[in-house]
């Protein structure tokens, strides 16, 4: 028989540190080309994890300029994320920087976190 050993979960509460905000972008009024921001949907805090050279690569295939994967606490039926939503991360080296969201998924090493990936479309 196997002995019992205690594995902690990869993504405490504590990781979550950096303040991330959804929003969705709407055309601007009259005849003018271009979009503003609408409307805040959601503020959370997030952790952005690192960037691996994989990311890099996969970015380029998909012809995007940068992406991020974040993290953050499943908000149920709060906010269900979008391929029309954009993230906005308040951290340094990502301001100014607005993510569309790309995929979202719930993390498999525990149910309370999803996992969003955004890019930067060149």
């Amino acid at each position: 028989m196997q002995p019992f050993e205690y594995k902690p979960p990869r993504i405490k509460t504590g990781d979550l540190r950096v303040p991330v905000t959804f929003f969705e972008y709407a055309p601007n009024d009259g005849p003018e080309p271009g979009e503003n921001a609408k409307k805040v949907l959601f503020q959370c805090l997030a952790k952005v994890d690192n960037v691996w050279m994989k990311d890099l690569e996969q970015a380029k295939t998909n012809g995007t300029i940068e992406d991020v994967t974040i993290t953050i606490r499943d908000p149920l039926d709060d906010y269900l994320p979008s391929n029309k939503h954009y993230i906005e991360i308040d951290a340094r080296g990502y301001r100014d920087k607005h993510f569309n969201v790309k995929a979202d998924f719930p993390d498999p090493q525990n149910s309370a976190f999803i996992k969003i990936v955004g890019g930067i479309r060149s």
